[in-house]
């Protein structure tokens, strides 16, 4: 196990908390904490840009991991940013919100800003290997790049899917609005958009640990942990099950994450 360079992280880190702390005073003025979202994946690009700064990386693979994370990163937060403007607060923020009374303004600064910024702390790790370029890169690196693409593009087109669904149903009748996304992607699995980000992070793993990061598994794993087992797939679903009888009907044929046959 290669921990080399991991010191020189405490300076991203440190940018990391402070932008969590200037986007939750910008939450607690607009009384909106899902504005979190919008700042989730750029705790990594910043990250990144930093450690890159720091350690001087150069090399072939330094700048192809620093451009897919920053082409990841901007397209998911201007997609959440340009989806969510003018909603209001999230639904799931909104019952995080009435758990938590009174001070709910207070308690966010580490409930939900403090927090993403340590889980995104923890996952970023796999650029470390990478970028400290302890070894030469080789095949297995750029095999992990490549998958990495393939998830972020797989991210991509289910986001762009939903939101013409989205767009269309908007337009159409009454009758029409408890439909459900059940084309393309989202035919063969209820979640593709978060299949993607973790494909995403298991290819920067497979990436880091050709170059001496094999120790950062649990990057990838917290993140598919996260997604299908506490803020993604579970939050989503409960709140869709109890508003739409077509989503239900939907759980029954259709696989949860990894994409495979529907059901007849």
């Amino acid at each position: 196990m290669n921990f080399a360079g991991l010191s020189e992280a405490w300076v991203p880190w440190s940018a990391m908390l402070l932008m969590a702390i200037a986007v939750w005073a910008l939450s607690v003025r607009l009384r909106d904490v899902s504005i979190v979202d919008s700042l989730w994946s750029i705790f990594f690009i910043v990250f990144t840009a930093l450690f890159a700064w720091r350690m001087r990386s150069d090399a072939v693979a330094s700048y192809a991991l620093i451009a897919l994370v920053v082409l990841w990163g901007v397209r998911l937060s201007a997609y959440i940013t340009i989806r969510n403007h003018g909603n209001g607060e999230d639904r799931r923020y909104q019952a995080i919100r009435a758990r938590n009374q009174p001070n709910f303004e207070f308690k966010s600064l580490y409930l939900v800003f403090i927090l993403q910024a340590v889980l995104a702390a923890v996952i970023v790790l796999p650029v470390v290997p990478i970028l400290n370029e302890a070894q030469a890169a080789n095949a297995v690196t750029y095999t992990g790049f490549a998958i990495a693409v393939f998830g972020a593009l797989f991210e991509t087109v289910a986001d762009a899917q939903m939101a013409r669904f989205k767009r269309d149903r908007a337009k159409a009748s009454s009758a029409a609005q408890d439909t459900v996304m059940d084309r393309g992607l989202w035919r063969y699995s209820r979640h593709p958009n978060y299949f993607g980000e973790a494909t995403f992070w298991w290819g920067l793993w497979l990436a880091s640990a050709s170059m001496g990061g094999a120790w950062t598994v649990f990057s990838p794993l917290l993140m598919t942990w996260l997604l299908t087992r506490v803020s993604g797939v579970p939050l989503l679903e409960a709140d869709l099950r109890q508003r739409s009888q077509a989503y239900r009907d939907y759980l029954e044929k259709t696989p949860r994450f990894f994409p495979g046959r529907p059901k007849r």
